[in-house]
């Protein structure tokens, strides 16, 4: 089942072209890579497919559905952005509070969910500011998944982290998406595409879909290109 599929979304900062028509789709239970080098438009792509920024041409539709508004982003699409989005002054679970509207649900993700599996609950009474950038990560990863939404974008999800700390975050996106989740994941990190079915580079505002077992030469070559 396509879940997501995105056709001919433009952008441009100025008068300088960052998207140029890119084209993008991703199935229910798949994880599409994204590729390119700084500057590509990797995050400006993300910040249009999460609704926070309006493409000035193209069209994006959810299970076949054009996303006309807001509501169909917010309802969609869980999205986790490369710096913290935490408030550093508040605890864990006041930071979850703002996002878990409904406390027995909080509570239950916590016990028995995704919170729990993140191991958030650990957390919840340090300040987010105190906490490692690991532990933030998993933190974010929460918090996007209020709601229980059926798209998780993350823009370079395991940047600055240590190895055990890149290999946790991996793990947990493995079972978010042997639940059937979808994920779109922008990253520099080679070993992140071991999880991608689809991989998709952007070069000079074009986006094309190449062989996701490139790596090496042979990636930076088609990243180039």
């Amino acid at each position: 089942m396509e879940r997501l599929r995105a056709v001919n979304i433009a952008s441009s900062y100025g008068k300088k072209k960052v998207l140029c028509g890119v084209d993008i789709a991703a199935d229910a239970g798949q994880c599409v890579g994204i590729v390119g080098i700084n500057g590509c438009g990797k995050s400006t792509l993300l910040n249009i497919l999460a609704g926070l920024r309006k493409a000035q041409s193209g069209e994006i539709c959810f299970d076949g559905n054009r996303a006309q508004g807001r509501q169909p982003f917010i309802r969609y699409v869980g999205y986790v952005p490369q710096e913290s989005n935490l408030i550093p002054e508040l605890s864990v679970m006041d930071n979850l509070r703002l996002w878990y509207q409904d406390k027995a649900m909080l509570q239950q993700s916590l016990e028995q969910g995704f919170l729990g599996a993140l191991g958030v609950g650990q957390m919840c009474r340090m300040k987010a500011g105190k906490l490692s950038g690991g532990m933030k990560k998993r933190v974010s990863i929460g918090c996007a998944l209020a709601g229980n939404p059926p798209i998780l974008i993350l823009d370079e999800p395991d940047a600055a982290l240590d190895l055990p700390g890149k290999a946790d975050i991996r793990k947990y996106l493995g079972m978010y998406r042997q639940m059937g989740g979808t994920i779109l994941l922008a990253t520099h990190d080679e070993i992140d595409l071991e999880l991608c079915d689809r991989v998709f580079a952007l070069s000079r505002g074009v986006g094309k879909e190449i062989d996701r077992t490139l790596r090496g030469e042979d990636l930076l070559n088609q990243i180039k290109e």
